[in-house]
């Protein structure tokens, strides 16, 4: 399996040897070792790539209404008899856009889904992961929690503190005066907001759990809250970029299948995440959504 230092000097035979442009020798590489993993499982592949880890902080890297433009883009042309491969890296993003794409990929492929996360998924990324039928993690690999943000801060960190604030007030009134102050930052509906959030992330999740990956367990809804209740879990998580490993994974009940066990696809699979890492390091592609069959939207910096 070729390591990123291996798959950067391929690369770079592309530029030197071949007389392709920086941008043509990444894109060619890229397509090729999609085309190869097409044709090892047999299944139509789509790469769902951010470059968050190399240039954090430009809100484009995550999830928004926008990358179903670039999902519609190549899913043009591509079988859909075949179910469909997502290999997905992500730190998250937003939860209407993040139901959007998944109810998209449902009417396109059906729920024929497998996820493979070659290293992060988080948030809104484990979300997606909860919507296929089975998730592919390596031991290098995790998910995230699915605690939903709202304007930033954890709904169910605030939660936490009302229901806190209620059990120190009925212990001790005059507590009332500083938490009364601890409340004050939050706007009007705030709380509301955080309630709804967290409502509604859980109806979608589970939802997605109970009709999919659990849909022929005995109980398919009392496993998925089961999941669910452990991936929103807020008081035994250290922050909302808490990394859950394959082992944790599988403990939780989640339908996981171990990246290590197939040693053909892991392969296939590191080989394409590599590919995209120095993508990212060459040029300034910040997003990246591509298919099997040659076709790729990117998002830039500029």
């Amino acid at each position: 399996m070729p390591t990123w230092n291996e798959v950067d000097l391929e690369i770079d035979r592309l530029i030197n040897s071949e007389g392709k442009a920086v941008q043509e020798a990444c894109d060619t590489y890229r397509a090729n070792c999609l085309k190869e993993m097409d044709a090892h499982t047999g299944r139509p592949v789509i790469a769902y790539y951010s470059g968050f880890l190399q240039k954090p902080g430009h809100p484009t890297l995550a999830i928004n209404d926008f990358d179903i433009n670039g999902f519609m883009a190549v899913i043009h042309n591509m079988r859909r008899d075949a179910g469909l491969d997502l290999i997905l890296h992500t730190p998250g993003g937003e939860i209407e856009a993040t139901r959007a794409l998944v109810e998209y990929l449902y009417s396109m492929f059906g729920k024929d889904i497998r996820v493979i996360v070659p290293q992060l998924a988080m948030s809104c990324g484990t979300m997606i992961a909860c919507a296929a039928k089975e998730i592919i993690l390596g031991k290098h690999s995790s998910l995230g929690p699915t605690d939903p943000q709202v304007n930033g801060v954890p709904a169910m960190g605030v939660i936490h503190e009302i229901e806190k604030a209620l059990k120190e007030i009925e212990a001790d009134p005059i507590k009332q005066v500083f938490w009364q102050e601890v409340f004050r930052k939050y706007s009007p509906t705030f709380i509301s907001n955080c309630e709804r959030s967290i409502a509604g992330t859980k109806n979608m999740v589970s939802r997605w759990l109970e009709e999919n990956m659990f849909e022929n367990e005995k109980n398919p809804n009392a496993k998925a809250k089961e999941v669910f209740d452990k991936l929103v879990e807020y008081k035994n998580t250290t922050e909302h970029g808490r990394h859950f490993s394959v082992s944790e994974c599988l403990e939780f009940g989640l339908n996981v299948k171990k990246l290590e066990d197939d040693q053909d696809l892991q392969e296939k699979v590191l080989t394409i995440h590599h590919s995209f890492v120095a993508t990212f390091a060459r040029l300034r592609s910040m997003k990246c959504i591509e298919n099997s069959i040659g076709a790729s939207w990117n998002v830039s910096s500029g």
